[in-house]
């Protein structure tokens, strides 16, 4: 099996300043909770979305995504949709969250005081479906023969169960007694979502779950310990969870995760941390056919060791190029990284390093904009696609 693009991006591209302006009016152009979206900026979005495909197609790029840009942020418009869930715009922090939790940690320093998040009031179930707009959105803008070349992001089912204080993501009001009964039926109806994408011709769906790299953060593991979770057996958990979303996704429909550390504005991330301590059970325990991994900064993300637990038959997209730093990355060092990540499967493996180069791919480690906000410091839109066209050319001449 190979990767379905041997160039590949993770989804998120910057903002077009018309679609910005189109949507300054909103609350909180940072979220995508429960927005009423003014006509004149679904215009724009459309508008935005047409010129963004068009310059993937013309320029070679894959996977042809919508850049997110019907979302202020990678995870919305998906929780909040389905029914027994309700957005809260305001939930305090730290109270309502896990202790010493990175994320609202590093946003208390910068001054936040709140944060969104999505909460359970409620059985769980599926009723409309959260993201068929947004696939349709971005399919109308292709030839039937290019669907296959596009890609659909969504958020990880344990985002919003990570990030709330334990026992808070569901009440006993709700009808659930457990957190394994209230990711049970997150995941039924994300296994109904994947088959409504499905038989409307989308292929290839990446997960995106950040927060899996937060178990290889002290100040996670830590926090844990204080609030009384095992990390252990919540791993074991979100493992599980994903994997029962997988069971019954049609064969032909490729899933694959995207694990980073965070890309906000102005380069900012939540955590650091080798892959080590995640690798074995994340290649190993879950059904991804692919997973996208940050390896652009040693310092942050580790190097290459963790691929040595990479089983046959699946694959890794290497993120070597970044989206933090606008400087552009010499072509002969991400080749040298290509091989170096090869050569760790290839010996664990026990194959020849062309062998194990069939089973990896190249893409920038995150994202452009994981919000209509964000974006690494000095990033511009010129640099963005000259970046996404060195990764093409670096795949065409390490693969063919």
């Amino acid at each position: 099996m190979a990767p379905p693009f041997r160039n590949d991006h993770v989804g998120s591209l910057l903002r077009p300043k018309e679609l910005l302006e189109a949507r300054a009016s909103l609350d909180s152009p940072s979220q995508m909770y429960s927005l009423e979206i003014p006509e004149s900026a679904k215009a724009a979005e459309r508008e935005a979305i047409r010129n963004v495909v068009q310059l993937q197609i013309q320029k070679g790029i894959r996977a042809i995504t919508d850049g997110e840009y019907a979302r202020h942020i990678y995870y919305g418009g998906f929780f909040e949709k389905l029914v027994g869930l309700e957005a809260r715009p305001t939930l305090p922090i730290p109270d309502a969250f896990r202790t010493d939790f990175p994320t609202t940690t590093r946003l208390a320093q910068m001054g936040a005081k709140t944060r969104a998040a999505v909460v359970c009031t409620g059985k769980i179930a599926y009723g409309e479906s959260p993201y068929l707009s947004e696939w349709l959105s971005l399919r109308e803008n292709l030839p039937q023969h290019l669907w296959s070349a596009a890609k659909f992001t969504v958020p990880a089912p344990t985002y919003q169960h990570i990030q709330l204080k334990p026992r808070t993501a569901w009440t006993a009001e709700s009808g659930y007694t457990s957190d394994e009964e209230y990711l049970d039926d997150i995941a039924k109806c994300y296994a109904a979502e994947l088959q409504t994408l499905y038989d409307a011709g989308l292929r290839n769906i990446q997960v995106d779950d950040p927060h899996l790299t937060y178990f290889a953060s002290s100040a996670f593991v830590g926090g844990c310990k204080k609030d009384g979770t095992d990390t252990d057996e919540l791993l074991d958990l979100y493992t599980r969870t994903h994997n029962k979303l997988l069971a019954q996704k049609p064969k032909d429909l490729h899933m694959g995760m995207h694990l980073c550390r965070g890309n906000m504005s102005g380069s900012v991330h939540w955590v650091e941390g080798s892959y080590e301590v995640i690798a074995k059970k994340l290649f190993n325990e879950t059904d991804y056919e692919t997973y996208y991994l940050e390896f652009d900064d040693v310092e942050r993300a580790g190097g290459f060791e963790p691929l040595r637990f990479l089983p046959r038959g699946k694959n890794v997209v290497l993120g070597l190029v970044s989206t933090k730093k606008a400087e552009l990355e010499d072509p002969r060092g991400i080749k040298e990284k290509i091989q170096m990540a090869a050569k760790v499967i290839a010996d664990a493996q026990g194959v020849t390093v062309s062998e194990a180069l069939d089973c990896l791919a190249v893409s920038p480690q995150c994202g452009f904009s994981s919000s209509s906000l964000a974006g690494g410091k000095g990033m511009t839109d010129e640099r963005m696609w000259e970046k996404l066209e060195l990764v093409k050319q670096v795949a065409d001449e390490v693969w063919g």
